[in-house]
């Protein structure tokens, strides 16, 4: 079989977008080339040696996946340029916006995009790892076992990185969580793995909880964690003590107008996906719903802010 390797420049802002677009279209994984993140393993010291220049100009993401060359192909390029474009029609910046395509050797993708996901420590205690690699924990570490999949999600990228590290810091053991926008169910399966035991997994897109359920499954937290569909939080039953939104600003500013009927007087809201620019819009939102910051980082151009209703 060959393949076509379909790629696109784009920003930071579209990347998590654009990867749903192309799982969407059934590819099997998405591989991510971001000089920022590259410039931040240099200068890690993660590498012992490494000949790679630090990158000057790091405002371009490029993204690739790969599809089957079948009569299918052809209807699916399409439908990727009319989704990117509505993209753009919405008011995302996807500049520049250039898609490239070639046909390809046949090859195991699957084994090959391997090479771009290891086993990662985004903050104090939470271990990523992907299944092909081993990992033996130290001290208090605890281990999520998680590939790249169908539903974006995997401890890497900022918004989610940072959502890890106050996690460690907010979940307390028995608490009750709901997390809007699951994704992959990572965030659920730390939450579990942190000692929360009643937890609410729910996302708009019904097609990534099967996803979800297996990923629970893998990690064993799956009689802690209820999945379900979910336009916000119509789906979820109760008040929380914590509730999670790692999604994009327009949609976390819609969630304030549900929140107080599912969150406890004192719980906390924890948001991200919110880029640089919208900061002040979320904000906002929250303080005309009664919500004060609480703690706010920002990494890469992105935000995680931290909320609780206001006294």
């Amino acid at each position: 079989m060959k393949w076509c390797e379909i790629s696109i420049q784009t920003t930071h802002e579209a990347t998590e977008l654009i990867a749903e677009i192309f799982n969407d279209l059934g590819a099997t994984g998405v591989v991510i080339e971001d000089p920022e993140l590259v410039n931040d393993y240099i200068t890690s010291g993660k590498w012992d040696y490494t000949d790679i220049p630090i990158a000057t100009e790091t405002e371009v993401v490029t993204e690739k996946a790969y599809l089957a060359v079948d009569g299918e192909l052809e209807g699916k390029l399409q439908t990727f340029r009319q989704e990117v474009k509505a993209l753009e029609d919405r008011g995302v910046s996807i500049a520049p916006g250039i898609i490239t395509t070639s046909e390809l050797a046949d090859e195991d993708w699957s084994d090959t995009w391997k090479q771009y996901f290891h086993t990662e420590k985004p903050g104090d205690r939470i271990v990523i790892k992907p299944s092909w690699e081993s990992y033996e924990p130290k001290d208090d570490e605890i281990v999520v076992e998680l590939d790249p999949g169908a539903a974006f999600g995997t401890g890497t990228h900022a918004t989610t990185s940072m959502c890890i590290c106050e996690l460690e810091k907010l979940v307390k053991p028995g608490m009750k969580v709901f997390d809007v926008g699951t994704g992959s169910g990572i965030l659920s399966i730390i939450a579990a793995k942190l000692g929360a035991k009643d937890i609410q997994a729910v996302d708009y897109d019904d097609s990534v909880l099967k996803i979800v359920q297996e990923n629970l499954e893998e990690n064993h937290v799956e009689d802690l964690i209820s999945v379900a569909q979910s336009d916000l939080m119509q789906n979820v039953h109760g008040k929380a003590n914590l509730v999670i939104a790692n999604i994009v600003a327009d949609i976390i500013i819609r969630l304030f107008d549900q929140l107080d009927d599912h969150l406890e007087e004192d719980g906390t809201l924890l948001t991200s996906g919110i880029i640089e620019d919208r900061i002040d819009d979320v904000i906002n939102a929250a303080s005309a719903h009664g919500y004060g910051v609480v703690k706010r980082m920002e990494n890469k151009g992105w935000a995680c802010i931290t909320f609780k209703k206001q006294a």
